[in-house]
């Protein structure tokens, strides 16, 4: 049987995602970063969730999506009311779940050319 590999072309894709990184196309990130189709941000400066604040809003909402995925490490777990609200306010959906999950919708979303930004927080060494 002939396999091919079908890489998904336009946007940025998360390829694998293990305890402690997650593979971008053919690169490994281990520290927590934000993921738009166009771009990528790295070491955002946020190792767990309940450091999650209002003052985080604001660099999610800087890459103009039109829904956040929040990847909350291995499993999921919800961050504070006051960061939510910030997205609640602007009329803008947010969902937390496991880093898997977010990968995996994310890929779906992004490759139906829907504007979405997902937030993985990633704690490799600490």
């Amino acid at each position: 049987m002939d396999l091919s590999l079908d890489r998904p072309e336009g946007y940025l894709y998360v390829r694998r995602v293990g305890e402690n990184g997650i593979t971008l196309i053919d690169r490994e990130l281990t520290d927590s970063f934000l993921l738009a189709p166009d771009r990528a941000v790295e070491h955002w400066p946020v190792h767990e969730v309940g450091a999650l604040g209002a003052d985080h809003v604001d660099a999610l909402l800087d890459l103009q999506p039109e829904l956040v995925l929040l990847g909350t490490g291995v499993r999921q777990a919800f961050p504070p009311a006051a960061f939510m609200a910030g997205f609640l306010r602007k009329g803008i959906g947010i969902e937390a779940m496991d880093n898997a999950a977010a990968a995996r919708t994310y890929n779906l979303l992004a490759g139906e050319g829907r504007r979405v930004v997902a937030a993985f927080i990633l704690c490799a060494g600490r």
